[in-house]
């Protein structure tokens, strides 16, 4: 325990204000993304078996099956589903989506600052590597004729230092990232076609030819 410490004080040394900025994002960071992860898990993301065979139920006009299956659900979108199975007018079905929508929001709070640490890190990095050029070339010139190469060299590894610690941090963000915006959006493409089914779902097997016309001559008296 004691070497970790000390080999992140040497780094913090070495890299200054903003290496302690990127240590402190990445460590924020790990922390939102396993609960961004529990929270997923918690509300049955991508989890929806029996919501799928609840709406495929009501589709068949099977109304006593959809409910069965949704009772067994235990995904986020549950109590959405079944809002949109107590009826079927154009203002329950605009209400429905706005439910959905603001559980969809709940999911995505957070995104925004993994998004925002992506885009920052590699910029913070190459503002660091920027102020430690600045330095080796100030102590290049203080240095006068006695230049050292060693000198120059010692510095600019150091300053680029910071530049790998920002695209460290920022590219397993960027793919976390690129992964959670990829569940929600099968997450939306999901409660879109499930709302729209309940609302307009499949028509009832139509009634044998012979059958109609049967019944159009009993209602003629032919």
């Amino acid at each position: 325990m004691s070497d970790l410490h000390n080999t992140l004080l040497e780094i913090l040394e070495l890299g200054g204000p903003v290496v302690a900025i990127l240590i402190a994002a990445s460590i924020a960071t790990l922390s939102l993304v396993l609960y961004k992860l529990w929270q997923y898990k918690v509300a049955g993301v991508g989890r929806h078996l029996e919501l799928s065979l609840a709406i495929e139920a009501w589709d068949r006009h099977d109304r006593d099956a959809a409910l069965a299956h949704l009772r067994k659900s235990r995904s986020y979108l549950e109590p959405v589903v079944r809002m949109a199975l107590s009826g079927g007018d154009q203002t329950l079905s605009d209400r429905v989506d706005a439910e959905a929508e603001e559980r969809f929001a709940r999911l995505e709070r957070g995104l925004n600052v993994l998004d925002m640490v992506s885009q920052l890190a590699p910029l913070l990095g190459l503002f660091g590597t920027v102020l430690g050029m600045i330095e080796a070339f100030q102590e290049l010139q203080g240095a006068g004729s006695a230049v050292d190469p060693s000198l120059l060299a010692g510095g600019i590894w150091v300053a680029l230092m910071t530049t790998a610690a920002g695209l460290a941090v920022a590219m397993p963000t960027s793919l976390i990232l690129t992964w959670f915006e990829a569940r929600m959006r099968r997450e939306r493409i999901f409660a879109n076609r499930a709302l729209r089914t309940i609302f307009a779902p499949g028509h009832a097997e139509e009634e044998p030819l012979g059958a109609t016309l049967a019944t159009t001559k009993l209602a003629h008296g032919a």
